[in-house]
């Protein structure tokens, strides 16, 4: 399927509602929707539970803006991708993200949009597991490169 912004009714950030959560990697799908919100005309949320059960939380705001599926954008962090990169896809598994596959469960339906914004650190030498770094506080650096990353994207979805 190919991405068109204008079919987009609502862009939908995960990440851990509690406050010990704030600014760790794990969250970054809620820093990006604090980005986006001001600079896109698309409405924007956040679930409201830990993201590991967030799928009703997510079904919940998509019957409040009316989004269909295919008209939703999931935004979360990726321990796939390095930090400074991002995808948008169509349809795909949950590759063991356990907040998309809450809301896979919910949906009953992968055919969503996701937005995927690497967060393994570049730096490393040996391969961590991504229990070993998403829960912790994101480093200034990173933080200047996930803002860059969050602006390219914020282009993006204007489109």
């Amino acid at each position: 399927m190919e991405f068109n912004s204008k079919q987009i009714k609502i862009v939908i950030g995960l990440g851990n509602a509690d406050k010990q959560y704030n600014n760790t990697y794990h969250n970054v799908g809620f820093l990006a929707v604090d980005f986006l919100q001001n600079k896109i005309a698309i409405p924007t949320a956040k679930n409201n539970s830990y993201m590991n059960v967030s799928g009703a939380d997510v079904a919940k705001a998509m019957k409040n803006h009316n989004a269909k599926p295919e008209e939703t954008i999931i935004t979360h962090d990726d321990s796939d991708l390095t930090i400074g990169n991002y995808k948008l896809s169509f349809g795909s598994g949950a590759a063991g993200h356990h907040g998309v596959e809450s809301i896979q469960a919910n949906l009953k339906t992968n055919d969503f949009w996701r937005l995927r914004i690497g967060i393994r650190p570049t730096s490393e030498t040996v391969r961590q597991k991504a229990e070993e770094f998403v829960l912790k506080k994101i480093s200034s650096a990173d933080k200047k490169i996930l803002e860059s990353v969050f602006e390219k994207i914020s282009k993006e979805l204007l489109k």
